[in-house]
């Protein structure tokens, strides 16, 4: 792995969270990813699953973890199941975990080899009323392959019928949206690589140069600091592009006069950051760019006084939607008619605004997290209004991520990241 070791201390504790939250006589049991196939013998880039990282630290193929706190055998109340390493695959592929590794990585002591896997998975099943399963429920899963985790849960249900079933999921989706300091400090050297790229496109930008050339520059600065790579496909779109909000050819030249909106992020250890500026191609806003960035960043500052434990994230979009109504009223670009004869449903600010402000953000971009109860200390929220003008030529989108605080404003994990109009000039025009 490209990052430095995280330690163990966060997935010992995240165990506890976990545990404490299981049935009683209960066993939970999770699944690394797939290395997906391409074509021939050819394969995605391994990511790991995010449930078993969270819970272990293990970031490597065939890994198994099953947590079994009331086991009457201690020594299998944690168990991690590794893909046997050997001098042939250190050789052809790279150094795997040995079993010494594991339990630095971890602080996992009991760990097998895969093909005990089944006799001692018989052992612990006869002990156990209830098994947990890991099913994606997160609210923006539209998954059409059939996952390792999948594969497994059908060969569990099958031999082991009389078992009861419990999700892993809602436990989950409540302790990953909670951040302990170790992981804040995990994204925050995210956003600080983040910051790195975005310094140097703004040296390197000029008219005539293409969307891929800023995509290739952020890339370098992302993995010479460590980072795999982007933590989601990179958006980088000049001029009219901007106004398709999932915009990633990033294959058209930047032209004198435009906008540039950049929405990418550096990963590192797993965890993401998630950026977005927009900036001037010609190094300055013309009076009107200028304006709708103006009024951007200013509903992007209000809307980040919001987040603070209790909040409600259905009515903070309310809450957003009408600060953005009133710059849109400023704009000219709708009318006191537009805002009367709205339907309530579908807002006259949602011509301008399609999508949310913000979303939870973690280990995944679109992180763990339940919409429907109130915001906490320690959850990471991105804050990301936008105006798009089609008729314009141009859209405008400001992103930072936040740390929710017990009193007080949020923390702003990008605040030094260029976004005042006056600094990014100044750097473009340095």
């Amino acid at each position: 792995m490209k990052y430095s070791p995280i330690n163990n201390s966060l997935f010992i504790t995240n165990r506890k969270n976990f545990t404490s939250k299981m049935k009683p006589n209960s066993l939970a049991v999770f699944n690394s990813n797939d290395i997906y196939p391409i074509s021939a013998d050819s394969t995605l880039p391994f990511q790991q699953h995010r449930d078993i990282f969270y819970l272990s630290g293990v970031d490597q193929e065939e890994s198994i973890l099953v947590l079994f706190p009331d086991c009457p055998k201690e020594k299998h109340r944690e168990i991690l199941f590794l893909r046997e390493t050997n001098e042939h695959i250190a050789v052809w592929e790279g150094e795997k975990l040995t079993k010494e590794k594991a339990l630095e990585v971890s602080g996992i002591k009991t760990v097998y080899w895969l093909q005990d896997l089944e006799k001692i998975m018989f052992e612990i099943m006869t002990q156990c009323d209830t098994v947990y399963i890991n099913t994606n429920e997160h609210y923006r899963s539209n998954v059409e392959v059939e996952t390792r985790e999948d594969r497994f849960t059908k060969w569990l249900k099958e031999k082991y019928p009389a078992h009861a079933v419990a999700k892993s999921n809602p436990i989950l989706q409540r302790l990953r949206s909670v951040k302990d300091q170790i992981e804040i400090d995990l994204i925050q050297q995210a956003c600080n690589i983040t910051e790195k790229g975005f310094r140097r496109v703004l040296n390197f930008v000029k008219p005539g140069v293409m969307e891929y050339e800023i995509e290739a520059e952020y890339i370098h600065e992302f993995i010479r600091n460590r980072s795999r790579g982007f933590a989601y496909t990179p958006i980088v779109a000049s001029g009219n592009n901007a106004n398709v909000l999932h915009y990633i050819e990033n294959n058209k030249a930047c032209k004198a006069g435009d906008l540039i909106l950049m929405d990418v992020g550096a990963e590192y250890a797993n965890y993401s950051s998630d950026m977005t500026r927009t900036i001037p191609v010609s190094g300055k806003f013309n009076d009107r760019q200028k304006a709708v960035y103006n009024a951007v960043l200013r509903v992007k500052n209000a809307a980040t006084k919001m987040l603070v434990p209790g909040t409600l994230w259905e009515a903070y979009h309310v809450e957003v939607g009408k600060i953005m109504t009133s710059e849109l009223l400023g704009l000219g670009l709708l009318d006191k008619a537009d805002v009367q004869n709205e339907d309530p449903e579908w807002p006259a600010y949602k011509k301008y605004l399609m999508h949310g402000t913000s979303h939870h953000m973690g280990l995944d971009t679109h992180d763990y997290g339940i919409l429907t109860e109130p915001m906490q200390a320690h959850m990471v929220f991105t804050v990301e209004p936008g105006i798009y003008i089609p008729e314009e030529g141009f859209g405008v989108r400001i992103e930072d991520d936040v740390v929710i605080q017990k009193a007080g404003e949020p923390f702003n994990l990008m605040k030094n990241i260029p976004i005042e109009v006056d600094e990014i000039e100044d750097i473009m025009n340095s």
